[in-house]
């Protein structure tokens, strides 16, 4: 082999490395936006849950505050379920029996049947978001 064909080899090979270090870390980015974001919603649905003056601020006009801070508890439960599927914590296998166990209260069952059709939507086009709301209509179907 000449030496300027090894040459322009290594560099294609630097460079296609190079490629794939930046695709990596915007991946990377992504995730990290994702969970920083999601991270930023579990805290406020931490604080409207156990709040009653900012619940009042928030919930429906004429919702009882109680009622309110119930569903944005179960709320809460999903966003960290879904964010801990989103990252691969928690496998694909096993999302239908989180699912399952979280529509056994009677909290989750009550939002879902509430507001899952507002969460299908809210995921479309999205393969994780698509599966976790998947996986929760059929855990609410069968709870």
């Amino acid at each position: 082999m000449k030496l300027s064909t090894a040459i322009l080899l290594t560099g294609v090979s630097v460079t296609g490395v190079g490629v794939a270090r930046i695709v990596q870390e915007a991946r990377h980015q992504r995730e990290r936006n994702e969970a920083l974001a999601a991270g930023h919603q579990i805290e406020w649905l931490s604080r409207v849950s156990t709040n009653a003056d900012l619940a009042k601020v928030w919930a429906k006009d004429g919702m009882d505050i109680e009622a309110y801070q119930e569903q944005m508890t179960a709320n809460r439960m999903l966003c960290q379920l879904s964010l801990r599927h989103r990252l691969g914590l928690v496998s694909d296998q096993k999302l239908p029996f989180f699912a399952r166990v979280l529509m056994e209260n009677k909290a989750c069952k009550r939002y879902w049947d509430q507001f899952g059709a507002l969460r299908e939507e809210e995921a479309e086009g999205d393969r994780k978001g698509e599966q976790f709301t998947r996986a929760m209509s059929l855990a609410a179907q069968t709870a």
